[in-house]
């Protein structure tokens, strides 16, 4: 059981799994305790925390007074009690790390939209470096991702106003509108001058998992984020597979499942995406200070692809959710991990309640692979390391002959190829240059080979193989 902020209020605490950080434009809730634990028992962990409340420093309680007296008495402006003791709470969360945040009013409905609904924005995962807004990943075919944003970019600007130790809840804010309006974002790429980017909002409609054949008997499975869900629709999506293949007489030899640029969402999900690919073992468990924190989440038999070969995808911009999918089937051996390093955001974060309208979000727990790995700020590394490129098909040379196009070749007897079929292969127009995704075609590639492979077998009764030589 999963909830949305809608049920905050019944509850004393809960916990958030999210790709990167407050700001996410795809943020995601992961009520772990909702698992098993009733309200009530959520009440009484909650009672027994208040029990054990550390005593406060004193003097340095004394020195935030003066420091608050001095600021409301001495500022240029005058300023409500309020506001500066939200900025101190936002202030003391901030410090901590990039995922903590003080969460007050439209962030609660922020929180609701981008887990299960649709929001005007741009479509793109945002999270905090060095004091400026770095961009996570866009969401898959979002008015970001059509406008060129890339993993990787910094937005020093929106709308000409600097983003220079702006929070990313604030920069999130400030990139959300109605749909149809236009924002302006300022981008710091490597290796370029900073550019900008007009960009139109639009209803952003987060649609999780899509599916395609690349090649005969070979799958391509997108998995753009983890939202409830997605583990219900990534079986959907194999299991109609499964179908249009069988119909034609095609089997399904070999998956690759895309979490390049993926930020992560809801544990559940993830964990519901590696039971379909494995039928028994861990998948992944969760450490922190308090009891309550720490889970484990096992496999079950209700799997959909069991034996498929299966590649997957990953990249830097990979993170969360998708290093949990990454790391589980990589520790059980069930898929080849393919890509570059994904982004290393190993940190579970827990919803504390201030009052109905206020709450602070803070890390609470680090989430570990079947075999005991913590990815936080290392992330998963690839088996197979493949730098993102495009892949462009050349024509073949016409000076480039082969035994057919010689005077007098014999016949093979299953056919001979018309002159016109050669001439199409030779001559390709430069509308039929194809450029294609280099990453998917290795994966593609590596799953061919992996098909391809057959252990030679005795031919005779003494063991031995036939072997002939053939010039």
């Amino acid at each position: 059981m999963t909830f949305t902020p809608s049920t905050f209020s019944r509850f004393s605490a809960r916990q958030l799994f999210s790709g990167s950080t407050a700001a996410s434009l795809s943020l995601s809730i992961f009520l772990g305790l909702a698992l098993s634990t009733s309200a009530s028992a959520q009440t009484q962990q909650q009672q027994q925390a208040q029990q054990q409340v550390l005593p406060l420093p004193l003097n340095e309680v004394r020195m935030f007074t003066e420091a608050l007296d001095r600021i409301r008495m001495s500022y240029v402006e005058e300023i409500d009690d309020q506001t500066l003791l939200e900025n101190a709470i936002r202030g003391m969360l901030a410090g901590l790390d990039p995922h903590s945040a003080y969460m007050a009013g439209d962030e609660f409905d922020l929180l609701e939209e981008t887990t299960t609904g649709e929001f005007g924005g741009l479509g793109v995962e945002v999270g905090r470096e060095n004091g400026y807004i770095r961009v996570i990943s866009p969401i898959d075919d979002s008015p970001a991702d059509r406008a060129g944003i890339k993993a990787g970019d910094l937005i020093i600007q929106i709308n000409n106003k600097p983003l220079r130790e702006m929070l990313p809840e604030e920069a999130a804010q400030m990139m959300r509108g109605a749909p149809g309006t236009d924002v302006t974002v300022t981008v710091a790429r490597e290796g370029q001058e900073p550019f900008d980017l007009t960009i139109t909002r639009e209803v952003i409609a987060l649609s999780s998992v899509r599916s395609r054949i690349i090649a005969p008997g070979y799958a391509h499975l997108r998995i753009s984020q983890f939202r409830v869900n997605t583990g219900t629709e990534l079986e959907e999506e194999i299991e109609q597979l499964y179908a249009e293949n069988e119909a034609i007489d095609q089997p399904i030899k070999g998956m690759v499942l895309d979490l390049r640029n993926n930020p992560g969402g809801i544990l559940q999900a993830s964990v519901s995406v590696v039971d379909a690919f494995i039928n028994e073992g861990r998948i992944v468990y969760t450490e922190g200070r308090l009891e309550q924190t720490g889970l484990d989440f096992s496999a079950t038999r209700k799997t959909v692809a069991g034996d498929v070969p299966l590649v997957v995808l990953i990249n830097n911009g990979s993170a969360s959710a998708s290093e949990i999918v990454a790391g589980a089937l990589q520790d059980h051996g069930r898929a080849i991990i393919m890509g570059k390093r994904s982004f290393g955001k190993g940190s579970v974060q827990t919803v504390l309640p201030l009052d109905e309208r206020r709450a602070i979000k803070l890390t609470t727990s680090l989430y570990f692979t079947p075999s005991g790995r913590s990815i936080q700020a290392q992330g998963i590394e690839p088996d197979i390391e493949v730098d993102e490129a495009l892949v462009t098909r050349r024509s073949r040379n016409v000076m480039q002959y082969n035994e057919s196009d010689l005077a007098g070749h014999l016949e093979n007897g299953n056919g001979t190829a018309t002159e016109n079929d050669r001439l199409a292969e030779a001559l390709i127009s430069a509308e039929e240059v194809l450029v294609s995704d280099y990453p998917l075609n290795e994966a593609l590639n590596v799953l061919k080979g992996i098909n391809a492979f057959k252990p030679a077998r005795p031919l005779n009764s003494t063991g031995s193989f036939a072997q002939s030589n053939l010039n």
